[in-house]
């Protein structure tokens, strides 16, 4: 390519290679320090996914003692949406995940090797794409969208690979004098990169999940530059990833096929390439199928779904550990007070043969087991916190009765392995505890009744017995007693041995005194210990239920 044509081509000064490279040092990191990313697009949509390859690329860096920093790659500008950078760092704070370096919630670089917003480092990729050209590794193309089109079709047709490569490389074997005739005819172009590969041979790719493939070597001549004059994320992410010292990369494995082309790029431009991890996407039972997980079928592909609903944030970092490595969920069992990063990331145990299936029950499971090992006071903060972005009146009913609250949440709280496990989500709390408020409070008798195979008139009369008995300062044991006692007063056995050996001689047995009690309190057949409901509901709201 003349230098007449790289100067019509790129008509505006730009820094030397050696100015950029002077710019990005070498890193000085600990030997075996790895350095990662993730490199989400601001497209207002953060993919659970990305916060699974988060985690892992955090984890890698951080462990190894190496550098972990956050890249926005935004060439694709008409993906770009509002409020999106706010999404990608909420996203990623909201779940431990910090980076050394990166961009904020502003948009402010902080770091030495940004901008690490693309868009920003325009000129950058252009100063490498004029390389290209000048080594005859690239070369402007002017076809346009319908010729583009019309290839398709035509290989469609005669069943060859879709591409612009060999014969349908139309461009790549313009003259000079052709190119500058359509630079001067004003055409619109892109840039191309001159493929030296061969689709015919085999290359090893060492994926660090998949471990050794056999893949075709890259023929296609890709576009490196765009009409804008932004690079694409082939383009882009080499040079970044290059200057920015990447030496492990960890994405989906949609990107598996690209990496003959990337290690070209590499390749072409002298660099070494860094190690590429790709993991299974996550999937989903549907109709006793699994699919990968959608991001248009399933609203649980968007993080923000699980913001909405009030996941606890440490019930799915923990859920997640436990997809990317299955040897989490022994390491929890046997240091449940650590926190979950104090997990050693086992890079060759992650899961990556076949799509991780995300498991509602499972994470519903773990979600219990956090949110037991919360306090209350922690239990109601997050509860507080969540109702404000999502439930304003329930966030005014929890500030004015903060106090009744952190009593309600109390109830079999740090008692060990018998801790009440039956919160999964800040969603849930507000309908879990209604009953201890009496606009909020409502019973039907009859329909306990039937199911307790109990009339009206037993309920009455075991309530009235112990409307009479009742006294707030009873420990348990002499609550029990006293249920003891009516149940024996009304021909319920007291004994469940008893009952069950004959149970015809019996109305029920003293559970079911205990759930005509919890029935007139709370309005429900299963609760929280009800003795410490009577404790914490007071004497007189008590008595108004029975």
């Amino acid at each position: 390519m003349t230098p007449e044509i790289i100067k019509r081509l790129f008509p505006n000064p730009l820094p030397t290679i050696s100015e950029i490279e002077g710019r990005y040092p070498l890193r000085t990191l600990p030997s075996g320090a790895k350095v990662t990313r993730v490199a989400p697009s601001p497209t207002g949509y953060m993919h659970i996914g990305g916060i699974y390859a988060g985690l892992v690329s955090e984890r890698i860096a951080h462990q190894s003692g190496g550098v972990f920093f956050l890249r926005v790659e935004d060439t694709d500008q008409k993906r770009k949406k509002e409020g999106a950078q706010e999404v990608i760092c909420n996203s990623l704070s909201r779940y431990g995940i910090i980076a050394d370096e990166g961009v904020d919630i502003d948009g402010n670089d902080f770091g030495l090797y940004g901008p690490y917003t693309q868009s920003k480092r325009k000129e950058i990729y252009q100063a490498y794409a004029q390389k290209l050209l000048a080594d005859g590794l690239a070369y402007p193309c002017f076809c346009a969208a319908e010729d583009l089109d019309l290839m398709r079709k035509i290989q469609e047709k005669q069943s060859q690979r879709p591409g612009y490569y060999a014969k349908y490389a139309h461009c790549r074997s313009l003259s000079d004098d052709e190119i500058i005739a359509n630079l001067d005819a004003g055409k619109p172009w892109v840039l191309r990169f001159k493929s030296g590969g061969n689709n015919e041979k085999k290359m090893l790719i060492k994926d660090l999940m998949k471990g050794e493939i056999n893949m075709p070597e890259n023929d296609l001549d890709i576009v490196i530059l765009k009409s804008d004059g932004l690079p694409t994320y082939h383009f882009a992410h080499v040079v970044d990833d290059h200057l920015m010292g990447t030496t492990h990369v960890i994405r989906g494995d949609e990107w598996v096929s690209s990496v003959p082309l990337h290690i070209q790029l590499f390749v072409a431009l002298g660099w070494k390439a860094p190690k590429y991890g790709h993991y299974a996407p996550l999937q989903k039972l549907d109709n006793g199928n699994k699919r990968k997980l959608s991001k248009r079928s399933d609203p649980e592909a968007n993080i923000v779904y699980f913001w909405e609903k009030g996941y606890p944030e440490d019930a799915l970092v923990e859920y997640l550990f436990n997809l990317i490595n299955a040897s989490f969920e022994d390491w929890r069992r046997l240091n449940p007070d650590k926190k979950a990063f104090d997990f050693p990331l086992n890079f060759n145990k992650i899961s990556n043969t076949a799509g991780a299936l995300f498991d509602f029950q499972k994470l519903h499971s773990i979600s219990k087991d956090v949110v037991a090992r919360m306090t209350a006071e922690e239990v109601y903060d997050a509860v507080l916190n969540w109702a404000k972005e999502y439930k304003s009146d329930f966030a005014q009913r929890l500030i004015e009765h903060k106090d009744y609250y952190i009593s309600i949440l109390n109830i079999e709280r740090n008692i060990g392995k018998k801790s009440r496990k039956d919160i999964v989500k800040w969603e849930d709390v507000e309908a879990d505890t209604s009953y201890f408020f009496d606009d909020t409070f409502s019973v039907d008798l009859a329909s306990y009744a039937n199911e307790l195979n109990l009339t009206i008139e037993d309920m009455k009369k075991i309530s009235s017995e112990f409307k009479a008995l009742f006294n707030v300062n009873d420990d348990k044991n002499a609550w029990f007693e006293k249920i003891k006692m009516i149940a024996q007063n009304h021909g319920f056995a007291t004994e469940m041995k008893a009952y069950k050996e004959n149970p015809s001689l019996y109305k029920g047995n003293v559970s079911d005194v205990a759930n005509v009690l919890r029935i007139l309190i709370t309005g429900r057949t299963q609760s929280p210990d009800l003795h410490a409901i009577m404790q914490v509901m007071g004497t007189d709201k008590v008595l108004s239920r029975l």
